[in-house]
């Protein structure tokens, strides 16, 4: 924040670009985190994990019961959170059946077989669990998911229809990994805070996208709307998903500040697994000693609620739940277990954690005892802690990943000191008996893989498209065209290598735009917003396999020119975004992220795009021809200027009136194109179709819209109104200058074969435009 100013994501000025460049690698960031991609969910920020399910309440295709057909069902297990319990006040007055479930009965009154579909019955269900209950931290089988989508468990056995799963991530998600690839939940609300502790007020909604168009929205705001009329009833939803969802202006600070909270996470623990691991041995270490804690009397000092005994981290999170109780069996009401140990600086949370029916099942309290609490004066989080002797509530502990076993020794301390009766004594057979529970289960190991994305199919042009294509060299300019200059860009943005002979591969230009050089949030840096970028030097050595990185005043260092991705688990694999499109890349590792953040000021990365991933040109308009790959371009494989157009806005140039001298090499360096031809007529290149250039074929795919980044010296970093003021003036409507190019590389080849400086190029146009030379025939003539 200190180093970026960040705007309003609704826009597309350069602080607003940044925002929303950032908030969608977040999205990546976020799935990626979760074992899934793009293809499969999608990510709605909220704010926080109860505007998730809330949305889901108010989204879902709710049906009521009707004479001919059996109305929707909202399910959900009794050991909820208030949250999820609460999207009955919405479904009730819809004519919808609540369905509370007992965990115990998904499975028991489950069917060993799977329900087909019913064609005829398509109505929607909704069943709502948590992977781990807040309350007493039970892990409940995420295989749920599946067997209540194929209608093998109940209650979705015993109901036709369709069957959606909401699975409550929030409390499991704080130290557990969780893997969408296993258990492909529909909808899944999670709370940031819980995982990092930073951002609060943030949360989100993470949908399968083969559900997410079941769900429907009536109220829509700000940056939800593809289109709608204010004086008539006429709206069109945008047609993203999380666009759709997003009403308003998102936190885009607080998602800002989720990048840097998986960066730290991660530096510092390694994995979710890791945590998951730690804390579950923070955790079952307490609950074996404080459940074995005895008075001198040999009474014991804790009940415990919980479902097992802590034989795994499979089926228990890292949550101890649990009442005191003094030398006489009597519970010590929470709220003075509270305030001591605040006294010690130990914090923990009691009441009921809104989750009512956990905190019924564990405590044992009917539901006519909690109506007598209510006219005692209890409510929800008060500090009435008992109620004719009988606890309201009680006690948790939760672990993360910075605990230690110094704060559970410490916590247990705190309990000897204030609450034993001395002399403290250790019930030595319950504490052998849960150590030999421990040591018969092998440990659990959870296989985490990196984010992976199926490669795009390659497809290669066919003949068919090429049929009755013929070059002819225009007769009155024989021999006019030629290529003079060949220029590579190996890091995106960075300086240009002048090549005078140079492989074309399947991407372009061999290394062209390979890498990039990303900031603290893994967003690609360019010149717009770094001009310092344009005095990085790289340099390609093909006969030593090297990227050497090199500029003023540092030391050159050199990366690889290839690596494998399968085999060298030394670079990770990471995803960005490119002119909008999500690409795979691969970090070149710290040597070269020092050696820019030194040069650049700032914490910036080298990545380059990874040999696994396909990224394919962006369709303008429907043609049968397949689209080409990319490498990190912005738009098209190739660009390509001429230099009797770079002449011409030379001399526009010349003739403004206090306009500094720039030469016509200093113009052609600042529109950092791939070809420089020799033409006849200044932007003629706009109505080619077609061009070969030496024996390599290519097609124009359209003309190259300009921005303030041509105003940028690529020999000083220093910034100019030039060209761009007399491009403007003399171009009409948008400002273009230059053209696209895209080449097919034939199936099966690595290159199409070597261009070289001085070759003859062959034009053939087919658009006309008023700044076009007269055709015949659509060649130039």
């Amino acid at each position: 924040m200190s180093r970026s100013v960040y705007g309003n994501p609704h826009s597309h000025n350069l602080s607003s670009r940044l925002t929303h460049d950032t908030v969608e690698r977040v999205r990546y960031r976020i799935l990626q985190h979760f074992n899934t991609t793009p293809e499969d969910y999608s990510v709605i920020f909220t704010s926080g994990c109860t505007a998730a399910l809330k949305l889901v309440a108010e989204g879902f295709p709710w049906r009521p019961q009707t004479e001919s057909e059996a109305g929707s069902h909202f399910c959900y297990l009794t050991d909820n959170h208030t949250s999820v319990v609460g999207i009955r006040g919405l479904t009730s007055d819809w004519g919808v059946v609540i369905l509370p479930v007992y965990p115990q009965e998904v499975e028991n009154r489950g069917k060993d077989k799977a329900q087909g579909e019913n064609a005829v019955c398509q109505t929607p269900h909704l069943f709502c669990y948590p992977a781990q209950s807040n309350f007493s931290g039970r892990k409940y089988p995420l295989s749920h998911v599946k067997g209540i989508q194929a209608r093998r468990l109940y209650p979705a056995c015993d109901h036709q229809g369709q069957w959606f799963v909401l699975l409550d991530a929030a409390s499991l998600v704080s130290c557990s990994p969780l893997n969408l690839q296993d258990c492909p939940a529909d909808f899944i609300p999670i709370s940031f805070y819980k995982i990092f502790g930073f951002p609060t007020g943030l949360g989100a909604l993470l949908v399968r996208n083969h559900a997410a168009g079941i769900l429907k929205k009536t109220y829509f705001g700000g940056g939800t709307a593809a289109a709608y009329l204010s004086g008539e009833d006429f709206y069109v939803q945008a047609a993203n998903v999380s666009d759709r969802f997003e009403d308003g202006t998102v936190s885009f600070l607080d998602i800002v500040a989720l990048n840097h909270s998986f960066e730290t996470l991660y530096r510092i623990t390694g994995c979710m697994l890791n945590i998951e691991q730690h804390t579950f041995g923070l955790a079952r270490y307490t609950y074996m000693l404080l459940s074995s804690l005895c008075h001198g009397n040999r009474r014991p000092v804790a009940q415990m609620y919980t479902q097992g005994q802590f034989e795994s981290p499979s089926t228990q999170g890292a949550i101890l739940n649990f009442n005191l109780m003094d030398s006489h069996g009597k519970i010590i009401g929470y709220s003075q277990v509270d305030r001591m140990a605040s006294l010690y600086n130990i914090h923990v949370r009691t009441g009921c954690f809104c989750n009512t029916g956990a905190c019924q099942s564990f405590l044992g309290i009917t539901n006519q005892q909690m109506r007598r609490n209510l006219q005692a004066g209890h409510v929800c989080g008060d500090t009435i802690d008992l109620v004719d002797g009988q606890p309201t509530g009680s006690v948790r502990v939760s672990f993360g990943y910075m605990s230690t076993f110094d704060d559970c020794q410490k916590f247990l301390s705190f309990v000897a000191e204030c609450f034993v009766e001395k002399p403290v004594t250790m019930d030595q057979a319950r504490l052998e008996r849960l150590k030999a529970a421990g040591a018969s289960n092998e440990e659990t190991t959870v296989n985490i893989t990196e984010v992976t994305h199926k490669d795009q199919e390659k497809k290669e042009i066919t003949e068919s498209s090429q049929s009755g294509f013929e070059f002819i060299c225009p007769d009155s300019h024989e021999g006019a065209y030629t290529l003079t200059n060949i220029y590579i860009y190996p890091i995106k943005s960075c300086g240009a290598v002048e090549v005078h002979n140079w492989p074309v591969g399947p991407l372009g230009l061999l290394y062209d735009r390979g890498w990039m050089v990303v900031n603290v949030n893994g967003v690609c840096l360019s010149q717009k917003r770094e001009l310092r970028l344009c005095l990085i030097r790289p340099q390609v050595h093909l006969s030593s396999n090297e990227l050497l990185l090199q500029a003023s005043g540092m030391d050159t260092i050199s990366v690889p020119l290839e690596i494998r991705t399968g085999v060298d688990a030394s670079y990770p694999v990471c995803q960005t975004k490119v002119c909008g499109d999500r690409v795979e890349t691969v970090d070149c590792g710290d040597e070269a992220a020092s050696w820019l953040s030194d040069f650049l000021g700032q914490p910036c990365r080298l990545i380059r795009q990874s040999p696994n991933f396909t990224r394919g040109m962006k369709k303008k308009s429907d043609t049968a021809i397949t689209s080409p790959p990319l490498s990190l371009v912005n738009e098209a494989q190739y660009l390509m200027i001429n230099r009797a157009s770079v002449e011409l806005i030379h001399k526009v140039m010349s003739s403004r009136q206090d306009n500094s001298e720039l030469d016509t090499q200093n113009i052609i360096s600042r529109f950092r194109a791939n070809f420089v031809i020799a033409g006849v007529e200044p932007f003629e290149e706009d109505g080619w179709s077609h061009l070969i250039i030496g024996n390599i074929q290519f097609m124009v795919k359209g003309q190259c819209v300009r921005c303030q980044m041509v105003g940028i010296d690529q020999n000083t970093g220093s910034k100019t109104k030039e060209p761009l003021m007399s491009l403007s003036t003399h171009r009409r409507g948008k400002v273009t200058f230059g053209v696209y190019l895209t080449h097919h590389v034939p199936e099966g080849s690595t290159t199409a074969g070597v261009l070289c400086t001085g070759a003859p190029c062959f034009v053939k146009c087919t658009a006309k435009t008023g700044d076009l030379p007269k055709t015949s025939g659509g060649f130039l003539t």
